[in-house]
């Protein structure tokens, strides 16, 4: 049977268990079924359009309509579909490996997933490993940060644990040491200065407590996104970075949302000035067109994993996708895509036209904090110094934003009482105003209700 022969509204007709949703609401407004796409708009399976606000969760580059990464997609496809690296090589995945590293400098090899999560797991097995066959076992352990998000893997959900994410989990997930996260909103601090000296003391007093058990320190890179949208202050990054080093205890930076542009640099470290031991990159890597990520490492990290068979010092993991060659052709023209439109310089354009535009939702009484870099905003709101959570009409406030989005035509998903602006990188002015502007009507509208 055909989509267009479905009722594609009616409850019955849903077989789809839906991420991070009450599917009991799902059932009642937010049926829509995407059907095609029309540049940076979404078009449902009644000709409805919806600009993509959220990027299609934060990976979309170039939008939704023919391009030069699809069709070099469309190419590999004609070649050879699926070929694995058990056993194999495919040349696709050589280049790629080859064009990454140029890219992160200070790394040496590539190892491929097909998601963020899996990618976040292979970096912390190579950590635990790395220890082991250094003959140090006892390193174990892991120190993450406050309002961190890595995943939803049982490894990944351990070091970026989100109480309202995961409490029901926890029985599941491995004892992770915590370090406070940069947020000057909220605390008893009124000064950045004054916050990332704290930060950085509560932190070096848990490695120094710590160093002989631990294995790696984990930390999204630049920024914290599904936390909260928390910008790191100048220099915070690399101080951790160097703590980690006095320590002797690995840094692992997650740039699966953060990097290849969405904090207006490709390779987010090299801006922070903060080298890691691994680094994990996926999301834009394929412009969003195809589930790819990967986990790089210095040749310090590699090296360790080198020996006679019968040492059993190799890496055991491995994914029957990895690899995948239409996905590395795919991250490939993308890559070229970046250098040929001059990406980085369209996002610094596109980021100064949203910072101009940000005063606007500053002067709103119930708007507590703006926080943004790059393409990335996030907008708290407040009332009475409380999160607004129900609006005077009883609807919770994340799903009259969604609700009232989809009606002005755009695709939002906030996090919780924080709007969050994340648009697909290489959106055009007009669209990118038109998101903006149907933020602020939204704004209005829960002025009026809270």
């Amino acid at each position: 049977m055909h989509l267009t022969e479905l009722n594609l509204t009616n409850a019955d007709k849903d077989f789809v268990w839906h991420p991070y949703t009450q599917m009991r609401d799902w059932v009642k407004w937010n049926n829509k079924v995407i059907v095609k796409g029309d540049g940076f708009y979404l078009v449902d399976s009644e000709g409805r359009k919806y600009l993509d606000g959220s990027a299609s969760m934060w990976c979309n580059v170039w939008g939704h309509t023919q391009n030069k990464v699809v069709q070099a997609m469309i190419d590999q496809l004609k070649k050879v579909p699926h070929s694995t690296l058990f056993g194999f090589a495919n040349a696709p995945s050589i280049e790629l490996a080859e064009r990454l590293l140029e890219l992160a400098r200070g790394m040496h090899k590539v190892f491929y997933t097909d998601n963020g999560s899996t990618a976040i797991e292979v970096a912390m097995k190579m950590a635990l490993q790395y220890w082991y066959n250094k003959g140090k076992e006892k390193k174990k352990e892991f120190i993450s940060l406050d309002h961190g998000y890595h995943g939803d893997t049982i490894g990944a959900m351990s070091v970026g644990y989100i109480e309202n994410f995961f409490r029901v989990y926890r029985p599941l997930l491995l004892n992770v040491h915590r370090i406070p996260s940069p947020l000057l909103y909220g605390s008893r601090f009124t000064n950045e200065r004054d916050l990332v000296e704290w930060c950085l003391e509560k932190t070096e007093n848990t490695l120094k407590r710590h160093k002989d058990r631990c294995a790696a320190l984990m930390m999204e890179s630049g920024a914290q996104i599904a936390g909260g949208a928390i910008i790191y202050p100048t220099g915070y990054q690399k101080k951790v970075a160097r703590l980690c080093r006095d320590y002797d205890i690995l840094l692992i930076l997650d740039e699966i949302a953060t990097g290849f542009g969405r904090l207006g640099n490709v390779v987010e470290y090299l801006a922070q000035r903060s080298q890691p031991d691994i680094v994990c990159f996926g999301k834009a890597l394929t412009g969003g067109y195809f589930p790819l990520a990967v986990t790089l490492v210095t040749r310090r990290i590699f090296d360790a994993f080198l020996g006679k068979y019968r040492y059993n010092k190799h890496l055991y993991h491995g994914h029957t996708f990895t690899g995948h060659p239409t996905g590395c052709a795919a991250a490939l023209a993308n890559i070229e895509n970046y250098q040929n439109h001059d990406l980085t310089q369209q996002i610094k354009v596109s980021a100064e036209y949203v910072a101009s535009r940000l005063p606007e939702f500053s002067k709103s009484p119930i708007v507590a904090d703006i926080r943004y870099k790059g393409l990335l905003a996030g907008i708290e709101l407040t009332k009475n110094n409380k999160p607004i959570v129900f609006l005077k009409n009883k609807e919770i406030i994340n799903y009259f934003i969604m609700r009232q989005a989809l009606m002005m035509g755009v695709h939002l998903r906030p996090l919780g009482n924080i709007m969050l602006l994340i648009p697909p990188l290489g959106i055009g002015k007009r669209d990118l105003e038109k998101l903006v502007n149907v933020q602020l009507k939204l704004l209005r509208k829960i002025e009026k209700l809270s």
